[in-house]
């Protein structure tokens, strides 16, 4: 049967959030909200609510392969994102895996330590995203924390932004979007810093909410879900900044658990429009 058509579509790999608001399930409910379908490929399953991260189980590299490959295999997909890789054995998948289907754009969040403070991730991934992810990817997400791990600068004013984002560039990163979500201000400022380029910086009003949790996973899959669609870069992050505000905003008021609950992913939803399709089996 010929099929003329086919959906945008982003895959995201990550760990699984029983409790809804972040990992696998905040990207995948981003990429429908911003109408792009989705698909996913589990790194670990966590038993957690909005209060607390009870338990981790992390699933095997093999296994992780094989959902990939389940995913690459059959479908075109326009952009991938990372999320949770928990250990260096499954960061050295995704990277083997990335080099063996060459997605066209991959924005990697380096999930580190879940809203609560619970680790998510080996001390040693760190040093696994240097060597392995960073020269691979379109993107790289950390938020202040992470930034501060992964660079070992101590962020706190402007400077300190340039002078981590210099780090993570040296070390190979093509491009970093530091999110300043967690420094305490009246404005959340992300700054996206590329090599050769004049910083560029995302501002929107700080919303006083305890509703954050996911954020950063729905921001950066929101870029993704944007790349996916055609859009360049610095498009991407400006109209992902645009969507999770407004999510941060509509969800603000909303009781959902005892803790840090959701953004409202669907304030706004936009249908599924099919684009060309290609046959990827054939690239």
């Amino acid at each position: 049967m010929s099929q003329q058509k086919r959906y945008p579509a982003a895959l995201t790999v990550a760990g699984s959030d029983s409790g809804g608001c972040a990992g696998i399930q905040a990207d995948l409910k981003t990429f429908s909200a911003l109408g792009v379908f989705g698909a996913s490929v589990i790194t670990a399953l966590t038993a957690q609510n909005t209060t607390e991260v009870r338990e981790v189980n992390i699933l095997s590299p093999e296994f992780v392969r094989r959902q990939a490959e389940a995913v690459f295999d059959d479908l075109a997909i326009d952009a991938v994102k990372t999320g949770m890789l928990p250990t260096p054995d499954i960061v050295d998948t995704v990277a083997s895996l990335i080099d063996r289907y060459r997605p066209a754009r991959v924005i990697a969040d380096p999930v580190m330590v879940a809203t609560g403070g619970a680790r998510l991730a080996a001390a040693s991934v760190a040093g696994a995203f240097r060597e392995m992810l960073y020269p691979r990817i379109t993107l790289l997400t950390p938020n202040v924390p992470e930034a501060e791990a992964l660079s070992g600068v101590s962020i706190r004013t402007e400077d300190d932004f340039l002078r981590a984002a210099e780090v993570l560039l040296g070390q190979g990163c093509r491009a970093v979007l530091i999110k300043g979500g967690h420094l305490a201000s009246e404005v959340s400022a992300d700054r996206l810093f590329r090599q050769d380029r004049k910083p560029v910086s995302f501002a929107s009003p700080r919303i006083p909410t305890v509703n954050l949790h996911g954020t950063g996973c729905s921001f950066s899959s929101a870029i993704a879900a944007c790349c996916a669609l055609g859009m360049d870069l610095e498009t991407a992050v400006g109209s992902a900044k645009t969507y999770i505000t407004s999510a941060i905003r509509q969800g603000s008021g909303i009781r959902t658990g005892k803790g840090n609950g959701p953004v409202n992913h669907f304030f706004a939803p936009k249908i599924l429009t099919p684009i060309e399709y290609d046959d990827h089996t054939e690239r």
